[in-house]
């Protein structure tokens, strides 16, 4: 247990690591020309399409594993005081695990697809793209609803039987019901739980890796 304790604390600090660069990607590197055509705005996804699918790897399957990891370490912290709440907990992470993966496979394969079909119609190519990264968006990009259950049912799991300090599972609370309100589609919501689950994820791995 020791070692899955470890594992799980390594895999909360991961996490919380993967936020941040994709946080720096996004904000201090991607350029991407909003306001111009569509041709222009293919030309920059076809030349920089290496690092676009690299970052999309790391923010999805590479997070959707390690949360994995996480999830399985949690469930066998909180299992043996609150084994009912600790296994819907459970369901919910790993469901959130392949909405995840299954979001970063989607659009690396749907930015191939779009760009192929740019090159004729540069128009339709961007219908397209938006048509896939909307589908993106609602499966794991945008909606946080599932994965906000997941922390909200841990941390009613924690409060119940322990496992976790009584201030984390408070704010993890706060954290879950962040996500759950992602269900409204409004970029600050999905900021708010993006940001708060940066500073759980930190949190919760120091615990674990303290006192496992």
């Amino acid at each position: 247990m020791d070692k899955l304790q470890k594992l799980g604390g390594v895999a909360a600090l991961s996490e919380a690591a993967i936020y941040l660069l994709s946080l720096l990607f996004w904000y201090a590197i991607w350029d991407f020309p909003a306001n111009s055509g569509a041709a222009e705005k293919f030309a920059y996804l076809s030349d920089n399409q290496v690092a676009f699918s690299v970052m999309n790897l790391i923010m999805y399957v590479v997070f959707g594993v390690v949360l994995a990891v996480l999830v399985m370490a949690v469930d066998e912290r909180l299992k043996g005081a609150t084994p009912a709440l600790s296994r819907a907990a459970s369901v919910f992470g790993f469901l959130w695990v392949g909405l995840v993966i299954a979001s970063g496979m989607i659009v690396n394969i749907g930015l191939a697809s779009a760009i192929e079909l740019s090159v004729e119609n540069p128009d339709q190519a961007l219908t397209v793209w938006r048509a896939i990264y909307a589908v993106v968006e609602g499966v794991g990009g945008g909606n946080e609803v599932v994965g906000g259950l997941w922390v909200l049912l841990l941390s009613c799991a924690a409060l119940a039987g322990g496992g976790l300090s009584k201030a984390l599972s408070i704010f993890g609370l706060l954290v879950g019901v962040a996500g759950v309100l992602t269900v409204y589609p409004a970029e600050i919501l999905t900021e708010i739980f993006g940001l708060s689950q940066i500073v759980w994820f930190v949190w919760l791995g120091g615990v674990m890796l303290h006192k496992n």
